[in-house]
């Protein structure tokens, strides 16, 4: 392989071949600045890889090789490990059983090449939870995908934008299941995993806001049955006493807003949306998905297949750029095989 020495090897993969993965995957990669941070090697489709390609107007050439060691970078050279065609006529747009089954593979495979040191980290493009239930693989995510891949029993979620980051204590359940699942225990763990990632990216003392579960995070036994104090509480008290400036439980609203000016360097949100909601507002098209906890490296885009206006071209490569972007710079501060 030719790449600088000290670049790392990224494996991509391309997410559900019905959705703009194929497109993001090929947009962000012949984008200079990607392919200068790091060696990406793709595990996807190629054939569908080279009709995102033509989709987009682009000249790109599109290789399969065997293995990591075949890859070679090149401008204008995307490195493809292909593990089995997907049909030349499969739809863009539409659930498929089968792009399911193959988006699985691809993340499988991903995680194999990481574990065994092949690659230094991941960067996903978006899978479909339908076609990934239909095919079999009753996974909610790419989360609890790869935690179960790598045999980790719990990881975190964290959302990254140019303006602030938020890591989740519960993610793909019903509200009511998130609020019963939350508890001292996991929202330390949670705060630990953060706090941690927060000084690896270079602050030595994070400050970290906490939100609170209801309204005005229960102002005072208002609202709500005393969640933050039976719930969130316990596990600030504990944290506070091992130094971690922790703050709350905060109102999730003034919370986001102080964030947004600088005040805190990573938001806890107790579920989903809490978190999702505003920092998809503030910055979905720059935002990247980092899993914390995991043995390996992964990030990814902060969207999803978009099916609406798959194979259109219109669909923006800015979150991939930046997935790769955070995999490559997380992946060099960690350490491990180069290119």
């Amino acid at each position: 392989m030719s790449s600088a020495p000290t670049s790392p090897v990224i494996a991509v993969t391309m997410g559900d071949g019905a959705g703009i993965g194929p497109e993001v995957t090929v947009g962000a990669l012949v984008d200079e600045a990607t392919t200068a941070r790091c060696l990406p090697v793709v595990v996807g489709d190629a054939g569908r890889l080279r009709r995102a390609r033509d989709i987009l107007g682009l000249r790109t050439e599109i290789v399969t090789i065997d293995s990591v060691a075949d890859a070679v970078s090149a401008p204008g050279r995307i490195n493809v490990i292909d593990p089995g065609p997907l049909p030349d006529d499969l739809p863009w747009g539409a659930v498929s059983p089968v792009a399911g089954e193959a988006a699985y593979q691809y993340v499988r495979i991903a995680c194999e090449l990481a574990v065994s040191g092949a690659v230094r980290g991941i960067c996903t493009a978006p899978l479909n939870k339908e076609a990934l239930h239909a095919a079999g693989h009753p996974y909610p995510g790419h989360t609890e995908l790869l935690a179960h891949l790598t045999g980790t029993d719990e990881v975190s979620m964290m959302l990254a934008t140019p303006t602030v980051k938020v890591i989740h204590v519960t993610t793909h359940i019903g509200l009511i299941d998130a609020i019963a699942r939350i508890e001292p225990g996991l929202v330390e763990r949670t705060v630990r995993r953060g706090h941690a990632t927060i000084r690896d990216s270079g602050i030595a003392e994070p400050r970290i806001g906490v939100c609170g579960i209801n309204p005005h995070a229960g102002e005072n036994g208002l609202f709500g049955y005393g969640e933050e104090e039976e719930k969130i509480v316990p596990a600030l008290e504990k944290l506070r006493a091992d130094g971690i400036d922790a703050r709350g439980p905060l109102p999730a609203d003034t919370a986001f807003f102080l964030a947004t000016r600088g005040e805190y360097d990573l938001i806890v949100a107790m579920y989903h949306d809490q978190g999702h909601g505003p920092v998809k507002v503030l910055g979905i098209e720059a935002g990247v998905n980092v899993t914390v906890g995991l043995p390996v490296i992964r990030t990814s885009v902060d969207h999803g297949t978009a099916f609406d206006i798959a194979g259109t071209g219109t669909a923006s490569a800015d979150s991939m750029i930046e997935a790769i972007r955070q995999a490559a710079k997380l992946s060099a501060e960690a350490g491990g095989p180069d290119t």
